[in-house]
């Protein structure tokens, strides 16, 4: 079996780095520790810091000092400067951020935040600080995988994008700070967390914006910020810069100067789980008004919960929850019996009937979100189809073991490099049988579904 590699480049145990960083006092409270807000990236969701809001509270973190922040339009506009149905520019997303900030200090009663973001989250992070008003609540900024140079920065390529290295928006943030010619500045601590040469948006050539040969004049090195401190975590993705174990190793380190105590998620025996229902388009209630996701409810949509025997993927009886969601998007709560694996299935008009099957939930959480799915055109003709789904996290043949219904390596995926985290079958004829499939030591199981009654089956990795 490939082992994945996570040992810090760049020293980043060191006394010297740890010296840059605001260490918390060994007699620290849980009430006295700073509430954290985790921003997502583009076209994401709060659904995928839930691994590591569990890290942190497994670490002594109380739970209602952990805000993970859900843009209702995540998605970045294809020119920032042009309004663009269901997608935000990135002043837009900057207020977006702004408000929950105020909002987590106005409930916890502190006087800063700490900020991590990922990719796009990070823009917003830095958008805040600078121009938002937000060095005077800021203790520390995490960007992971932050494109802080640019995806690409090519002169007169789309250079009105967000994520254009040349344009407008980064060449502002990227201004120098002093005389030294920092990109940062304080007194916010910065820290940026990247990939050697794994992150799919901090590539010399142009292959994963569909320019392969062409040069990005972006090196792996994109997202480090002169003044900051930066740390190299070898082979990770670019999702993996803020989801992975080892970025939240270095986070709370950066945070608290020692490192955490705890490497494992800690189970819990009683178990609460809830979240959203949202899809896709410029309006949820509208699929076919674009195609770009969003995290807006569907209004008319229904979920029911079962529990489901982990090897067979069948149900074990009727429904433990379902319930008619209301206009805030709500599918929950549920109480979850720990060591045991769910299918929630989602009902929504537009909208194929969505089986999202999910391995046992060691914690509690509040961003169980679930997005309706549709059934693409080329599929509708399939007697039935399933997605393997890496939410927090890509599918890299060079790096991980994974399996698909048998299938080593999952169809569909890139020969080289960490690009995707899907992968799909669309079966010819209906599969009367559990369709499994791995990941790294992470088994899961579900059912095919008849495409032809509009359904579709999803299987998602916890980690």
């Amino acid at each position: 079996m490939k082992r994945r590699t996570f040992a810090l480049f760049a020293a980043a145990c060191s006394a010297a780095l740890l010296s840059a960083c605001s260490a918390l006092t060994p007699s620290a409270t849980p009430a006295s520790l700073p509430p954290i807000v985790f921003v997502h990236g583009n076209g994401d969701s709060a659904a995928l810091w839930q691994t590591t809001l569990w890290r942190f509270e497994s670490n002594g973190w109380p739970r209602e000092r952990l805000y993970a922040i859900n843009v209702p339009y995540p998605q970045s506009r294809d020119d920032d400067s042009k309004a663009q149905p269901g997608r935000t520019s990135a002043a837009e997303n900057m207020a977006f951020l702004k408000s929950e900030v105020d909002k987590v200090l106005q409930a916890t009663g502190a006087g800063k935040v700490v900020l991590f973001g990922n990719s796009r989250g990070g823009n917003a992070i830095r958008s805040y600080i600078y121009d938002g008003g937000g060095a005077s609540k800021v203790s520390h900024a995490i960007l992971g995988g932050t494109p802080n140079h640019g995806v690409w920065a090519i002169k007169g390529f789309r250079e009105g994008n967000e994520f254009a290295g040349t344009g407008p928006y980064l060449s502002a943030l990227n201004a120098p700070k002093n005389a030294a010619g920092d990109e940062v500045s304080g007194p916010v601590q910065w820290l940026t967390i990247r990939s050697d040469n794994n992150d799919k948006f901090a590539q010399p050539d142009g292959v994963w914006i569909g320019a392969k040969g062409t040069a990005t004049n972006i090196t792996y090195a994109g997202p480090e910020l002169k003044g900051a401190l930066n740390v190299v975590i070898p082979s990770i993705d670019h999702r993996e810069t803020a989801y992975s174990p080892a970025a939240f190793a270095a986070s709370y380190r950066f945070i608290t100067g020692k490192p955490p105590s705890n490497s494992t998620i800690a189970h819990e025996t009683s178990i609460v789980l809830n979240g959203l229902v949202t899809g896709q388009g410029a309006n949820s209630n509208d699929p076919n008004s674009g195609t770009a996701f969003n995290n807006m409810p569907i209004t008319g949509s229904s979920i029911a919960v079962y529990a489901i025997d982990s090897v067979a993927g069948t149900r074990l009886g009727s429904a433990v929850h379902s319930r008619s969601i209301g206009a805030d998007g709500v599918w929950g709560p549920v109480q979850a019996k720990a060591g045991q694996a769910y299918e929630f299935e989602v009902t929504a008009p537009g909208y194929a009937t969505t089986h999202i099957y999910r391995n046992a939930f060691p914690r509690s959480s509040s961003i169980v979100h679930l997005r309706a799915e549709r059934l693409a055109e080329a599929n509708k003709k399939a007697a039935a189809v399933v997605s393997f789904t890496r939410p927090r996290g890509y599918f890299d043949l060079a790096r991980d073991t994974m399996r698909f219904d048998g299938i080593s390596p999952p169809p569909g995926l890139p020969a080289t490099g960490a690009g995707l985290a899907v992968s799909k079958i669309a079966y010819p004829s209906m599969p009367e049988r559990a369709i499994a499939a791995s990941f790294n030591g992470e088994q899961l199981t579900g059912r095919a579904w008849p495409a032809s009654e509009g359904h579709v089956s999803i299987l998602e990795l916890q980690q």
